[in-house]
């Protein structure tokens, strides 16, 4: 294989399964909290990942603030989970969409935990459920399922809303919600739905 080959099957390698969003965005380490389970040190298995994304309130540097609700607050109150949690805390100033903070969390997670590859998902609230999706857009390869509560995506990623349409999702929105309207996630489940029809369409008859 010569060098032109060789250089050409390293940019395979390195960017399969990254959509070109991802790739124009800096690459940035966030700090974390790490959750694992109870019986992790006493057995040799792989354990399912869960990344959690928290919502705009909590951005910052301090990882404390992370503990108010969602799955950082159920850990702090002493609940057990048979999965990893990471935790990642957004900076103030930005937004899970700004920059590359996944693929520096995950190769840091792999290194250091037993990770099952096939069962890794990711979950959010408010910004985090937008970050939720997103994060799947620009990493569809990497996500066993979606859960997002309250999110969306912006309109200049309506266009790859089909990213998704391989990934299960479970959404929830409520009508009542004074800070991301329910219509965000509408507008999702119809660009899947389109999605779908246009898969459908190009089957042969």
């Amino acid at each position: 294989m010569n060098c032109k080959s060789k250089f050409l099957f390293l940019l395979i390698i390195i960017f399969s399964g990254i959509d070109s969003y991802a790739r124009e965005k800096a690459i940035v380490k966030y700090d974390y909290l790490l959750y694992l389970p109870k019986e992790y040190s006493k057995e040799t298995k792989k354990y399912p990942l869960v990344i959690y994304l928290h919502d705009g309130g909590q951005k910052g540097n301090d990882l404390s603030k992370l503990k108010t609700y969602g799955l950082p607050y159920l850990v702090e109150k002493g609940q057990n989970f048979d999965f990893i949690i990471a935790s990642p805390q957004c900076p103030d100033n930005k937004y899970w969409s700004t920059e590359n903070w996944f693929e520096t969390l995950y190769a840091d997670l792999e290194a250091k935990y037993r990770i099952d590859k096939s069962r890794i998902y990711i979950t959010g609230i408010s910004m985090g459920g937008y970050g939720t999706y997103i994060t799947a857009l620009d990493f569809p390869d990497k996500f066993a399922a979606v859960v997002a509560l309250c999110g969306g995506i912006n309109d200049s990623d309506l266009t790859r809303v089909c990213n998704l349409s391989k990934i299960p999702i479970w959404a929830f929105h409520g009508t009542a919600d004074d800070k991301i309207p329910f219509s965000e996630t509408e507008r999702i489940a119809k660009g899947l739905e389109s999605c779908e029809t246009k898969n459908n369409s190009s089957l042969p008859v």
